[in-house]
């Protein structure tokens, strides 16, 4: 059996992979996608907040071209500087890419129960907390 740390990078290679084949037809990357959705998610967004949100998911550089790559695909806009809101368009877009995320989940998790998915995030959660906490004992 492979030890976990294979299949984290394996995993997340093959959900980034695939999720960017997904988005590609909508001039969107997995960053992109999560940049949006924060932004679709708080009214108040900001440059700040959101690379604070997506720390975990990728560098800054990354999420700041993925900013970059929203304001300037017409999807959000700057109300003001700093901040952050999605167009009209762009929220409209972003739905339509919800559907298909939503089909490219369902594919990711095909074959797991809730309660595995559940059980297998749960894992996960407890072996992060214990590491970067570790240091703290």
């Amino acid at each position: 059996m492979k030890p976990i740390g294979y299949w984290l990078n394996r995993t997340d290679k093959a959900l980034t992979t695939s999720m960017n084949t997904v988005l590609g037809e909508f001039g969107l990357t997995r960053p992109a996608w999560q940049v949006l959705n924060v932004v679709g998610d708080d009214p108040q967004a900001t440059d700040t907040g959101v690379l604070t949100v997506l720390a975990a998911n990728a560098d800054v550089t990354t999420l700041t071209e993925a900013i970059g790559t929203a304001v300037a695909d017409g999807w959000a806009i700057r109300p003001e500087p700093g901040r952050l809101a999605l167009t009209d368009d762009g929220r409209a877009r972003l739905a339509e890419v919800g559907e298909r995320v939503d089909a490219f989940r369902e594919l990711s998790t095909a074959g797991i129960t809730g309660e595995e998915y559940r059980l297998a995030v749960t894992v996960l959660e407890r072996m992060t907390y214990n590491l970067e906490n570790g240091a703290e004992r």
